[in-house]
């Protein structure tokens, strides 16, 4: 996480906001202001729309051709940022998608655009057109995690999952936006907001590593992370990434697939389930 520079070449800065819709609307604040030279990274454009999940992955070249259209190339850095109350919450997902398809110049803002504006940092309404950059991705598998590849790991037990949802939805007492709850068998929960202080920044790395060592996470061992879409999710593998461990993976359909597709004694929930 670290503070853009003011803008230089080589350097793009992309807000990926995104809120309910009967709540905010991320394209429209976006237009009232942002940081200069900001251009909006829209989650609901990128992403593959033939799923039945929200926000998936979309194919190597969707996403090639959707981040060269915002002017960003293999070798531009690229800083992340959203408008969101708690800080960050759907720029996390973005720094993921670039790191999955195989870029490795990404950032995301330390404290979000809250605090750009709380520290009196320049905005505009001003809406700059990108010069169209070439990128060629690459899907990192390893990044990754399938509804298989995490069916399988709850018997062979091959990487330690970390669900960020809260705690009652983790423990299928609370409903989660009109699903039952509930988790995958052996998940740890780390509710996302543990990582972000009061003011919206991420803590400090010794705080992070003792969050996952209260957990019991052994960050030296191989680590997926999941939630309800697999947003919230990459907040787990950027906690890690600050601690230096970098190949975190995130279960894409998270629970969404899950709970579609697992078969019940695979959803595991403190509350019985109607049948």
């Amino acid at each position: 996480a670290v503070r853009p520079p003011p803008c230089r070449p080589g350097l793009r800065v992309l807000d990926a906001s995104w809120y309910p819709p009967k709540e905010r609307n991320a394209r429209q604040e976006f237009k009232e202001r942002h940081i200069p030279g900001a251009s909006f990274f829209d989650i609901e454009e990128c992403r593959d729309k033939s799923s039945p999940y929200d926000f998936m992955l979309p194919s190597e070249s969707h996403f090639a051709d959707y981040v060269g259209g915002l002017g960003v190339s293999n070798d531009t850095h690229v800083v992340v940022y959203d408008g969101d109350e708690v800080g960050t919450f759907y720029a996390p997902r973005a720094w993921w998608m670039f790191r999955a398809f195989g870029h490795k110049e990404v950032s995301v803002l330390n404290g979000g655009f809250k605090n750009w504006v709380k520290e009196g940092h320049p905005v505009t309404a001003e809406v700059t057109q990108p010069t169209p950059a070439v990128f060629k991705a690459r899907l990192n598998r390893a990044l990754v995690k399938t509804f298989e590849e995490m069916v399988q790991n709850v018997s062979s037990l091959n990487f330690q999952v970390v669900d960020s949802r809260p705690e009652g939805r983790f423990r299928g007492t609370e409903l989660d936006q009109g699903l039952e709850s509930g988790h995958i068998p052996g998940a740890v929960n780390i509710p996302f907001h543990s990582f972000l202080s009061e003011t919206g920044h991420e803590k400090s790395i010794e705080e992070i590593q003792e969050i996952f060592r209260e957990k019991k996470v052994d960050l030296s061992k191989p680590l997926t992370a999941t939630c309800r879409k697999g947003v919230t999710a990459c907040q787990i593998a950027l906690a890690a990434f600050l601690c230096g461990k970098r190949d975190v993976a995130v279960y894409d359909g998270s629970w969404s697939e899950w709970f579609h597709r697992a078969p019940p004694h695979y959803k595991v929930s403190e509350v019985k389930r109607s049948k």
